[in-house]
């Protein structure tokens, strides 16, 4: 079975877990863990210091040979709210690279929330439908509101444990002036989204991350139960009773308390505080997690590599719910979008020993067919410019930046225009995808020829290859797809140039 590493460089630790895919999911082979403080600069700042990216990259050189011990079929390296907002981000990224071969994805907070919702979720087997995820890091918290499994809102708050204690506390143990303006910045954070995402019927509320094990930790030790037999869970009334206690202890007390981390007892003041502050509407405490971003990493490759069916039906159903909303909000024609989305995916399959390109183009081409007009919510002039920069730019649910550059430079080429090597859609994608993406262009552009009238008169089309010719036939709905027969007509050139082949269009 396949092995697959995922890295996570946070604001406060950078964290490694590498994982064999088995018939029942993941089974972790390995797992290491450096605190760096990548982002302790960062927020005073704006950029990361050199003895953090240095503690850093030492940490990843020990995690690429580990990944190469245990013979990694892939490895996704992914950094959080540090890399987000340093003005250095791309020449660490360049020193991660030129380090240890890896390229650094810097994901949103969105993104964030939904990839710690997957890895949860797919490790969990939880009977309540209604869920309240948060997520607390260095830099940022996540929250994440989901019904049965699906998402229904998100939220990414800048009240991350190594921020706050940066900005708030400068003395040990803090002054009240210093504890009052903590907590009334991170209430007023919290007030933003409140009724958004909080003020919700929730049945469980689970936590991740170190804090929310540390608070879950001390909570049980307040009842007597020092083994913390609670199972990982804290009320809300000893969340604010830890946060306050915390609050009047020195770093060394503080480094004294069970299950307390010497790195963690640094910032565990302004941590507490967040959980305290996130108490509101109901909410009676957490369960904690010790899932986390790095298992979702982990579920999505095993989704999008097909190893785990179930994980690959979420993943399926996030991309397309957040491609009907994408399209919704700007305006596009669902009925001529799904029409264009249906033919693409024909053609993908009858033209197979063509086009030659990988399975997962199929999703890429698909999406391209549900956004390609998004562009014309800007303006109908330019609009398949303005389509790559929305989609490309988007927080679109389920799909990887590099992704949606794929799937934004597909839609950009439906025009008049065709791409070359010289264009930025092209340059700034990986190696292999520079040449696959003309081929998904093809398909896609020939879609749209088949629904040229816009009243989807194909239901379907056949394919014949015959030397270096290929013969499309149109299943019309009734006599008379002229239109659709031209405009494939005038894409005879361009298809004989990406493959090659000579292009005929025929009716039933």
């Amino acid at each position: 079975m396949a092995t697959f590493g995922a890295v996570d460089i946070g604001s406060n630790s950078v964290r490694l877990k590498i994982a064999r895919l088995v018939r029942r999911g993941f089974v972790t082979v390995h797992e290491d863990r450096e605190v760096t403080r990548l982002g302790e600069a960062v927020f005073r700042s704006g950029m990361l210091e050199p003895q953090s990216m240095a503690s850093t990259i030492t940490a990843l050189q020990r995690f690429h040979r580990a990944a190469q011990r245990h013979g990694t079929a892939a490895v996704r390296v992914v950094a959080t709210s540090a890399m987000r907002e340093a003005r250095n981000a791309k020449a660490f990224g360049d020193w991660v690279g030129a380090a240890t071969g890896w390229k650094i994805e810097v994901i949103t907070g969105l993104e964030e929330g939904r990839l710690i919702h997957l890895g949860v979720m797919a490790g969990k087997r939880l009977t309540a439908r209604r869920v309240l995820l948060m997520d607390l890091g260095g830099g940022s918290c996540e929250l994440t509101f989901s019904v049965g499994g699906q998402i229904q809102e998100m939220a990414s708050l800048p009240i991350g444990a190594v921020r706050l204690t940066e900005e708030f506390l400068a003395h040990d143990p803090p002054k009240p002036k210093e504890l009052q303006r903590l907590r009334a910045y991170v209430a007023e954070e919290v007030a933003r989204i409140e009724r958004r995402v909080l003020a919700r019927r929730v049945q469980v509320t689970i936590a991740t991350g170190g804090t929310a094990a540390a608070l879950a930790s001390l909570a049980a030790k307040g009842r007597g139960d020092g083994s913390n037999r609670g199972g990982g869970q804290a009320s809300a009334a000893a969340i604010r009773r830890v946060a306050e206690e915390v609050a009047g202890y020195d770093l060394e007390e503080r480094r004294g308390l069970s299950g307390m981390g010497p790195r963690r007892a640094e910032i565990i003041i302004a941590g507490a505080a967040v959980y305290a502050g996130l108490m509101v509407h109901g909410i009676s405490g957490f369960r904690y997690s010790p899932l986390g971003l790095r298992d979702g990493l982990l579920a999505q490759m095993a989704g999008d590599l097909g190893g785990e069916r179930h994980i690959q039906k979420r993943i399926q159903s996030q991309r397309q719910r957040a491609l009907v909303t994408a399209g919704t909000h700007y305006g596009v024609d669902a009925r001529y979008a799904e029409t264009v989305r249906d033919l693409a995916a024909a053609l993908f399959t009858k033209l197979r020993t063509v086009h030659r390109l990988p399975a997962e183009y199929e999703e890429w081409l698909s999406a391209a067919a549900m956004l390609q007009e998004v562009g014309s919510y800007v303006n109908r002039g330019g609009r398949h410019r303005h389509a790559y920069y929305i989609i490309a730019n988007s927080e679109i649910f389920g799909y990887t930046t590099e992704q949606r550059r794929i799937i934004a430079a597909i839609a950009r080429y439906v025009g008049n225009s065709r791409p070359t090597p010289d264009d930025r859609p092209i340059r700034v994608l990986n190696g292999s995808d520079r040449e696959l993406v003309p081929k998904a262009v093809m398909l896609l552009r020939l879609a749209r020829a088949l629904n040229q009238s816009r009243n989807g008169i194909v239901r379907g089309v056949t394919a014949r290859l015959q030397g270096g010719r290929v013969t499309l036939r149109l299943e019309a709905k009734r006599p008379g797809p002229d239109l659709e027969l031209w405009a494939l007509e005038k894409e005879g050139g361009y298809f004989q140039s990406v493959f090659g082949r000579e292009l005929v269009a025929v009716g039933a």
